[in-house]
């Protein structure tokens, strides 16, 4: 397998066999931070393209293993928007796909940046924005989808940081060196049984494969704002599942940014598909538990009360 890494000269890219007649590369870039996989934009004297690269492990954190094959779930779920026209305005379009290098070539949709910004309090969500975001939700949870990928390497990965690891009392993770009080402001939610029987129910029905087609990661990392408008990213814990859960997942993170809490009620008056609300609070719950009191941090600007606060909504949320 062809192991492409960040320092890689160009003569290793360029033997790839995915580019046009003539064509070389002239210069390559990070374009951002990805948490999953290798990402690299390469320049050459025809283009720019971005290109990814699955890897056994986590490449935020080589520590963790990870499904190597999660770059086939993106692919597949890539392929699958090209077939509707608003959802394929909001991809990148996929160019070449490597299986045997876990790799994929995309379109590049030019220089951009996330909405991570968000969780310094720098701006607030704009109601279209908002619009749009739900706009793309419901359109996706309407496309219909017969076959998908094996999802469940990726599904055991996410639930292991989603549901299981934020709960261990001893799991090694001192919350700490995150913020002052932290550690103990977490133990009420470690040691509630109840509450833990509750996590551990939706859990199961999350590894469940579900009917409905799910980003699986819907959260301000994921939106890209280009010249072009919104773009959505990084679908590789995209699957069959359950739609609350994405919704659950966006409105956590609506509350993690701090936005006005009439956002989060515009959200659910405009997806008009049908929903169980308690199922989407019951993600909502558990998504703030983990991002708060996980290994999956945020540049969150959050004081410990703010933390505490959200903490409280959020067992309301899962025990609704």
């Amino acid at each position: 397998m062809i192991d492409i890494q960040q320092n890689s000269p160009i003569e290793l890219l360029q033997t790839l066999g995915i580019w046009k007649s003539g064509e070389h590369i002239t210069h390559t870039e990070v374009p951002g931070e990805s948490n999953m996989n290798l990402v690299l934009r390469i320049k050459t004297n025809l283009g720019s393209y971005i290109l990814k690269q699955s890897k056994s492990y986590v490449r935020k954190y080589p520590q963790i293993p990870a499904p190597i094959s999660r770059i086939e779930v993106e692919y597949r779920f890539l392929t699958v928007l090209n077939r509707n026209l608003y959802l394929a305005s909001h991809s990148p379009k996929v160019l070449h796909y490597d299986s045997q290098a876990h790799l994929m070539l995309l379109e590049d949709l030019g220089k951009g940046s996330d909405f991570l910004p968000l969780y310094g309090g720098i701006r607030q969500l704009q109601p279209n924005e908002l619009i749009h975001l739900v706009k793309y939700l419901m359109q996706l949870h309407q496309v219909q989808v017969t076959e998908f990928p094996d999802t469940d390497g990726m599904r055991t990965l996410n639930h292991e940081h989603i549901f299981e690891f934020p709960f261990l009392e001893e799991n090694g993770f001192d919350l700490n060196q995150i913020q002052p009080g932290l550690q103990e402001a977490s133990l009420p939610y470690k040691r509630d049984a109840v509450l833990k029987a509750k996590i551990h129910s939706l859990g199961q029905r999350y590894l469940k494969t579900g009917k409905t087609l799910m980003h699986g990661d819907f959260y301000p990392g994921s939106w890209l704002e280009v010249a072009s408008g919104i773009k959505i990213i990084d679908p590789e814990f995209g699957g069959l599942g359950d739609a609350e859960f994405d919704l659950g997942v966006f409105l956590a993170h609506l509350d993690l940014t701090k936005q006005d809490p009439k956002v989060a009620q515009l959200v659910q008056t405009t997806y008009n598909l049908p929903l169980d609300g308690d199922l989407v609070q019951q993600y909502r719950g558990v998504e703030l538990l983990r991002r708060l009191i996980g290994i999956a941090q945020l540049p969150v600007t959050l004081s410990l009360d703010e933390k505490n606060s959200l903490l409280a909504h959020a067992r309301t949320y899962l025990m609704s």
